[in-house]
């Protein structure tokens, strides 16, 4: 039993630590992101890598089924934490934003055109929470559950990777970046890997503020 309990703490630790690896922060993120006060989080592109045989209008709609469930499962944990008093600014509600940038023509297929910039000024936000998703699985419908109790932990089986990005509204410049690996540990479904994913970079997250607190007391 104290075996199985230290085994535990190590994987943990040592995927907390591996987390921590993956995260970039802006030396300057203090100075840009000062009045931000509202972020939205846009639906993530999404690259489909899977062995089915599907056309290419297929392919594109499930690209963006699992884009948009990124999307929703971002606003899904940050709305959690958010009621706990977590976080030093507010998130644009998703459906403002889909309806938002639907009434200036912009589109899953043309998102991607549109800078930073033009997209804060849009949305009328400080930031925007964005991101890429590498899959060569549905993980919307689910992740394969027929692996042994040595794969769970290895983490074999590589479904794919994630990359969330923060963006400084009125420059545009890159403030925060998360990538992450997902594999049979990474959780069952979008919304388990999201809330898996950002639980492990909780205290990294730039706009927690419990993180805020510490870097003040690291200035005083």
């Amino acid at each position: 039993m104290i075996r199985n309990i230290i085994l535990y703490v190590l994987v943990l630790t040592s995927v907390s630590l591996s987390a921590q690896k993956n995260i970039y922060e802006s030396d300057k993120f203090d100075v840009f992101s000062s009045e931000h006060k509202v972020l939205a989080i846009i639906p993530f592109l999404t690259n489909l890598d899977l062995e089915d045989d599907i056309s290419k209008q297929d392919l594109a709609e499930r690209e963006e089924k699992e884009g948009y469930a990124v999307q929703n499962a971002l606003e899904t944990y940050f709305s959690k934490r958010k009621r706990k008093k977590k976080f030093s600014v507010e998130f644009q509600n998703t459906e403002d934003t889909n309806a938002i940038l639907a009434q200036n023509e912009i589109t899953y297929q043309n998102i991607d055109v549109y800078t930073i910039k033009q997209l804060s000024e849009i949305l009328q936000v400080d930031g925007i929470i964005s991101g890429n998703l590498d899959l060569n699985i549905l993980l919307s419908k689910g992740v394969p559950q027929d692996f042994s109790f040595l794969d769970y932990f290895l983490g074999d089986a590589n479904f794919g990777r994630i990359g969330i990005k923060i963006s400084d509204g009125t420059t545009g410049k890159l403030l925060w970046k998360y990538e992450k690996e997902i594999n049979k540990k990474s959780g069952r479904n979008t919304d388990d890997l999201i809330d898996r994913m950002m639980k492990l970079a909780s205290r990294k997250f730039p706009y927690d503020r419990e993180k805020r607190k510490d870097r003040k007391r690291g200035k005083g």
